[in-house]
């Protein structure tokens, strides 16, 4: 049994236990990253960079300077793969119209406030399971004694009201708030959680920040859903959800998921 387990695992196990096992256990990794995963790391790296340091460049260039530099990583890492020229420009452009609008979006949303962390790392005992929960939270802001769990995500142009609500996405904050409050001894109630999104082409409102509820029943939801994976996973049931294939890696790979 793994020592540790993360919130893309337990949505890994949650939409198919057994791309779970293939993934997580047997280390099989088919997807290794795109132009939209190097677009994500390298905005994500402007909200971290600038909330926290000086930086003699431009939130534009330093865009431009992290997106090139995933990329490049992109590359090397796979020898075979093509790069979309089009679709790289394309994202630059977006990149760098966005990249400023970031802390700016923070400001006109919460006014005043104080950074406490950005990439926080969480690694906390779940209950009395012989395991951690693992994660990053990308940023974390203070007002008096109320702290913000805030998760920085990239998209096209936004999410609609029911993926704003899906129970699997909003679990991902449900769980960084349970073990942030149990990590600094923290009530609960003096803690509130939100997606930020970061739009790629949207022409108006491209950081849009929301809050998500997290209460207590919610949390012990999410809790009751990561014991069930953990019981599942030391059994060995890996049961397929053939409803999930159409999305999965490992689709069209017989030798490894058969249908």
């Amino acid at each position: 049994m793994k020592k540790h387990i993360s919130y893309s695992e337990l949505k890994t196990w949650a939409e198919c236990a057994h791309r779970h096992k293939l993934e997580y256990l047997d280390n099989l990794k088919i997807f290794k990253g795109n132009e939209f995963t190097s677009f994500g790391k390298a905005i994500h790296a402007v909200g971290e960079k600038f909330l926290i340091e000086d930086v003699s460049a431009t939130p534009e260039e330093y865009f431009e300077l992290q997106f090139l530099k995933e990329l490049k990583s992109l590359v090397r890492e796979d020898k075979s793969l093509k790069l979309n020229d089009t679709l790289v420009q394309s994202m630059r452009s977006q990149g760098t119209n966005l990249a400023p609008q970031m802390i700016p979006g923070l400001e006109e949303y919460f006014e005043e406030f104080e950074v406490y962390s950005v990439e926080e790392r969480l690694y906390e005992n779940f209950e009395e399971e012989e395991i951690n929960f693992k994660g990053f939270i990308d940023l974390v802001l203070k007002q008096g004694d109320t702290y913000h769990i805030i998760d920085w995500k990239t998209c096209s142009w936004g999410w609609n009201s029911h993926k704003k609500q899906d129970r699997l996405v909003t679990y991902q904050l449900t769980l960084y708030k349970h073990f942030f409050a149990k990590k600094h001894n923290i009530d609960p109630k003096n803690i509130k959680t939100y997606f930020a999104l970061l739009k790629r082409t949207a022409k108006q409102n491209q950081v849009e920040i929301f809050q998500v509820s997290a209460g207590q029943k919610k949390i012990q939801n999410a809790l009751k859903l990561l014991s069930t994976a953990l019981y599942n996973i030391r059994k060995g049931q890996y049961v397929k959800n053939k409803l999930s294939c159409k999305y999965c890696p490992f689709d069209n790979q017989p030798t490894l998921c058969k249908k």
